[in-house]
């Protein structure tokens, strides 16, 4: 599964030929979370507060390339890694 961003100890991923809808992985210690990308709400899984905000930010911020990463591993290509959260 290909690491596409990291910020503040968070991964962010994507499994190649996933299952609807568009989503990402995220890792913060041993909490993991599994983000909708269009509604950007956890599809799965449980992140302290803080954390989950972060990455909100970062996947608000960063919405059209997480979708263009999506469909880059629908098609089993590599994803373009995307900027940390700053």
């Amino acid at each position: 599964m290909p690491i596409i961003s990291r910020f503040f100890g968070i991964l962010v991923r994507m499994f190649f030929n996933e299952h609807a809808p568009p989503h990402f992985h995220a890792e913060y210690g041993s909490y993991r979370v599994v983000i909708d990308i269009r509604k950007l709400e956890v599809i799965e899984g449980k992140f302290p507060r803080r954390a989950l905000n972060l990455v909100l930010d970062w996947a608000e911020l960063h919405r059209d390339e997480l979708l263009e990463n999506w469909e880059r591993c629908q098609a089993h290509q590599q994803p373009v890694e995307i900027p940390p959260l700053e």
